[in-house]
């Protein structure tokens, strides 16, 4: 599966996600992209989930009718998404296309 991170999402989670193709936005260089910009090109690139921590995503963008499945993590803390890096990746493996998922970690 190809994953985009989101901003606020950490890189050291890309270690849990093993046998996953992952890259950042900053690595794509679509840091300045609006958030429907960045799920329309996401999505064109052939991307097959976009992990996020913008909880508002949901409330702000169209998601309906996208091939692009969305993980929204609680936080964008690092240690606690680390203690709970397992669960996130049977989040990941849980997802199929268009899905949107809310993990929350506490």
């Amino acid at each position: 599966m190809r994953i985009l991170f989101d901003q606020g999402t950490p890189a050291p989670l890309r270690g849990f996600l093993t046998g996953h193709r992952v890259e950042t936005c900053s690595e794509r260089g679509w840091s300045t992209l609006t958030d429907r910009e960045l799920l329309d090109q996401a999505e064109a690139a052939g991307f097959d989930l976009f992990i996020t921590t913008d909880r508002n995503l949901k409330h702000q963008q169209g998601l309906l009718g996208s091939r692009l499945a969305i993980l929204v993590l609680s936080t964008t803390s690092w240690p606690r998404i680390r203690q709970r890096g397992t669960a996130v990746a049977l989040a990941v493996d849980a997802m199929s296309s268009g899905d949107y998922r809310e993990l929350r970690i506490e």
